[in-house]
């Protein structure tokens, strides 16, 4: 990742946790998203999700309700959960969208 992406990304609160070849995790307050990276930028970002004491969750939707899914476990997403979600999920690809 370059220091101005990192850098974009640090103004709106949103950290580098980790980075291997091709990919990095970015979180802001418990909330994270997988990215890949190519030699031009970003390729994609993954699945948003939370950091819980169960491990990462991803937040998916079963018939129309939202559940954030880990490893063995599925519970309900509360709504301000959601909204944190979408918040730096819409954050995360405005930010790395100017920076392809």
């Amino acid at each position: 990742m370059t220091p101005a992406i990192a850098a974009r990304l640090a103004a709106s609160r949103i950290e580098l946790l980790s980075e291997a070849k091709g990919f990095c995790i970015l979180a802001r307050e418990n909330c994270f998203a997988l990215v890949q990276l190519g030699d031009a930028g970003v390729l994609g970002i993954g699945s948003s999700g939370l950091m819980t004491e169960n491990g990462l969750a991803y937040l998916v939707w079963r018939e129309g309700e939202a559940r954030l899914a880990a490893k063995g476990s599925e519970v309900p997403a509360q709504p301000e959960q959601v909204e944190a979600i979408r918040e730096f999920s819409e954050d995360l690809r405005k930010l790395l969208a100017s920076s392809s």
